[in-house]
């Protein structure tokens, strides 16, 4: 009796492994690239919120009111004046050249005009080709204004008669806002962006480096000597080839986790178990995808080509940046092309908000079916790679 040693599928595995310690590209793409990619997010975002960002301030009063808007202004973390200007015409040469994202102009008399409890008005250009940019300045802003607005208005009411401060904030503000951010309260840009950068660096490697591994085997004309390894069952084929690859990514699933949940203090509210197990579901499926691309093109280029717009466009319609419900119905049922979008759903929801675990289950399920409808295409497989008219392609 074989010993499991001497079995068909070890000796793929065995196989793999010295394809993979005797090829560069193959170390690059399942070690040295997804650690790489890693590290210049972390310090692309290691912020968390962009600060300082420049604005250019004209101030035609010149006035202690003007020059206390101004300290105030430059003394919130998102902004902070980069340039004076004496006229408007000259901070937005300056914006032009895109050396300030934002001038806020106080127009003659605004300190008069607030003794004579009239409503004078600051006025802020902001350029808002970065919408994320002219978002955080404009709420940064008006809420130095507001405020600044409101102990105004504070202290005219007290001296017209409002003796009590309860009394004169309430005419000033008769209805407050008690609002409570319950998901990422810091407006962090680190748990917003790393936890889909990340992951999408993860499956653009294990994708491509799935049809790399496949598809060289058909470039190199090795189909028939890979099959023969495995007793030639492509099943068995199939299995041994996958699972050093898989061992290798989900590595990289465990960086992954320790750089958000450890490194960038990314909470987790729900199972971390849940988030492994779909990390793990998600290396399958796009481990799977690579043999539906290959059989279907039998052409290792233009399957690279093809994984590499499939990997980049599921963070488009994942639903992070521009939220699926406003999606025209299109868009919304192209999204569910993709296994990243399963993914994320889980992610946020057992990371950030805490989801109880059985709202998992489903898009859980969903990772089978596009591991199984990959899985269709392994027949085709097998016919292309013993077929000498495919070889060589590149």
């Amino acid at each position: 009796m074989k010993s499991f040693w001497d079995s068909p599928f070890s000796k793929v595995v065995k196989r793999e492994f010295d394809r993979i310690s005797g090829s560069w590209v193959f170390i690059f793409i399942t070690m040295i690239a997804p650690l790489f990619s890693f590290l210049l997010i972390m310090s692309i975002f290691s912020g968390g919120v962009p600060r300082n960002l420049p604005i250019t301030v004209v101030d035609d009063d010149n006035t202690e009111l003007s020059q206390k808007i101004i300290r105030l202004v430059d003394a919130t973390p998102i902004a902070a004046v980069a340039y004076r200007c004496p006229n408007v015409a000259e901070g937005k040469r300056l914006m032009e050249k895109g050396k300030t994202d934002a001038i806020l102009y106080i127009q003659r008399d605004t300190e008069k005009e607030v003794y004579k409890a009239r409503s004078p008005r600051i006025i802020l250009y902001i350029n808002n080709t970065n919408v994320v940019k002219g978002g955080l300045i404009y709420s940064g802003l008006y809420k130095v204004i507001s405020t600044i607005s409101a102990g105004i208005k504070l202290n005219v009411a007290m001296k017209s008669g409002a003796i009590l401060t309860e009394q004169a904030m309430g005419q000033i503000m008769p209805v407050r806002v008690n609002s409570h951010i319950l998901f990422n309260p810091f407006g962090s840009y680190s748990y917003f962006l790393t936890t889909s950068l990340l992951p999408v660096m993860v499956i653009v490697f294990t994708l491509l480096g799935s049809i790399y591994a496949f598809g060289s085997e058909l470039k190199n004309g090795t189909g028939p000597e890979w099959l023969d390894t495995a007793g030639n069952s492509i099943t068995v084929a199939i299995a041994g080839k996958m699972l050093p690859y898989t061992i290798l990514f989900m590595m990289q699933i465990l960086v992954m986790d320790h750089i958000l949940f450890r490194y960038l203090g990314t909470p987790i509210r729900g199972s971390f178990s849940i988030i492994l197990l779909t990390g793990f579901l998600m290396v399958l499926a796009y481990q799977c995808m690579a043999i539906l691309l290959i059989a279907l093109s039998a052409n290792l280029r233009l399957s690279l080509s093809l994984g590499s717009a499939y990997t980049m466009m599921a963070l488009t319609f994942s639903g992070l940046t521009f939220p699926l419900i406003g999606m025209p119905v299109v868009a919304k049922v192209f999204a569910h092309l993709f296994p990243f979008t399963y993914w994320l759903k889980v992610f946020v929801g057992q990371s950030l908000r805490g989801e109880p675990v059985v709202e998992a289950i489903a898009p859980m399920y969903t990772f089978i079916v596009f591991i199984l409808v990959s899985l269709m295409f392994v027949p085709r497989l097998k016919r292309i790679l013993t077929d000498e008219r495919y070889w060589g392609r590149v």
